[in-house]
């Protein structure tokens, strides 16, 4: 089978690496792709934004699935584009995208099917928008309701800075004028991914990730500067109580309403005192969760991916690694604000070469027979391991082994599950 994946960043990256591995993949073909990816299947030069380019390539390349990686193509209406063309596709179509293309339109699901989450305002108003600020007070958080590249939330400690979030929502920063303002909620973050093909869910890994820039999660926040997987705060229980309470009446709900959802399903979850509420979800693979996912997964995804454009899930299972997998951004200087692209990255075939390592490229670009740095995160430095400890100490060991003077990364990815390793 012939596979095009849609999508050039770090997530698209592992998921090339996974998709190339399979028995069932003759050919993949990735749009628009990356050097790294480049590595291991064939970039093609086609605009993704443009569909009918989209089903003409398929159609000259014998395609047998589109891979869709990130979101705004599936906000966009390209699975619904692809199946009208008769062309299988892996990815929810326009109307359950919606899940992560609005914020309100989500909220407004968890209240009528009684789905754990903060309390909640939708606004299209400025000055009901910053009256509803008044009368809650902070700390609070402001949800820009579109796609903001994750970099659309507020979690503000202050007045100050929640009217802040406001103005610059209904300012059009993020591409609309519209927000959600949500109750603050306490307890530790995790990532809980699902995969389903309308009807049946399959419970797949958790992740944690370090959304701040700074160590010591500070500063602003930013696509995602590391992750790792397991999240060990994620016990069976929780995970069960998660997919029952959470994710199985939402993937009702849509089905419920005419649209059924197919593809993954990433809850971004926060475990509160009164058991795990839904904080937000992505419809497609976490970035860098992704990346740590795909290090532990032990089955073939193609057949996964498969069962959930064919109704079939129920008919496979996902099995994984007891190992840890971790993996640490790097990112341009000055990134989640304004970077200088062009700089050189040298010393990635020694990173590489370390056991239990892979580098997936993100935000790079080839110049002159050079790798060079094209974006504001641009690596992913991904390890295994059998303990926290060991997979960190790998993915930082191969950081060591990048020359690249222009590049930056956190130093304490991992530093909750490290402590509760160390203290068990």
């Amino acid at each position: 089978m012939n596979i095009l994946l849609i999508g050039s960043g770090g997530r698209e990256h592992a998921l090339a690496w996974a998709i190339s591995a399979s028995p069932l993949c003759d050919r993949l073909f990735v749009a628009p792709g990356n050097p790294g990816i480049g590595q291991i299947a064939r970039n093609a030069d086609l605009k993704v934004t443009d569909h009918a380019a989209v089903i003409a390539f398929c159609r000259a390349e014998t395609i047998g699935l589109v891979v869709v990686g990130p979101e705004a193509p599936l906000v966009a209406g390209l699975a619904d584009d692809l199946a009208a063309a008769g062309i299988k596709c892996f990815g929810p179509r326009k109307f359950p995208a919606q899940l992560e293309g609005s914020k309100g339109f989500t909220k407004d699901i968890c209240a009528k099917y009684d789905i754990p989450t903060a309390a909640y305002g939708r606004f299209k108003d400025r000055a009901a928008a910053l009256a509803y600020l008044e009368a809650h007070g902070a700390p609070i958080v402001i949800k820009a309701d579109g796609l903001a590249a994750g970099k659309g939330v507020t979690v503000a400690m202050d007045m100050a800075e929640a009217r802040a979030a406001v103005e610059d929502i209904f300012s059009g920063r993020f591409g609309g004028a519209e927000c959600v303002i949500e109750e603050f909620l306490e307890g530790e973050e995790a990532s809980f991914f699902v995969l389903t093909d309308g009807r049946n869910a399959l419970p797949l890994a958790t992740a944690q990730d370090h959304k701040r820039v700074g160590d010591g999660d500070t500063g602003p926040n930013t696509g995602g500067m590391g992750a790792y997987s397991p999240a060990p705060c994620m016990t069976p229980a929780l995970c069960e109580e998660a997919l029952e309470r959470i994710v199985k009446p939402t993937i009702r709900a849509l089905h419920d309403m005419g649209h059924p959802y197919l593809g993954v399903l990433y809850a971004g979850l926060i475990l509160t005192r009164d058991g795990p509420k839904l904080i937000e979800y992505n419809c497609r693979f976490g970035d860098p969760e992704c990346q740590v996912l795909m290090m532990r997964l032990k089955d073939d995804l193609v057949t996964l991916l498969l069962a959930c454009c064919d109704g079939t899930l129920d008919k496979v299972s996902a099995r994984w690694f007891d190992d840890v997998a971790l993996t640490v951004v790097m990112c341009a200087k000055g990134y989640p604000g304004d970077v200088v692209k062009g700089s050189e990255i040298r010393g990635l075939e020694g990173a590489s070469a370390m056991e239990g390592v892979e580098v997936f490229h993100a935000g790079t670009a080839a110049q002159d027979g050079k790798i060079v740095a094209n974006g504001g995160r641009v690596l992913n430095v991904t390890a295994r391991g059998a303990t926290v400890r060991e997979a960190r100490d790998r993915a930082y060991a191969a950081v060591e082994r990048i020359d690249w003077p222009e590049g930056f990364c956190r130093r304490d990815i991992a530093w909750r599950a490290l402590a509760r390793e160390e203290n068990r």
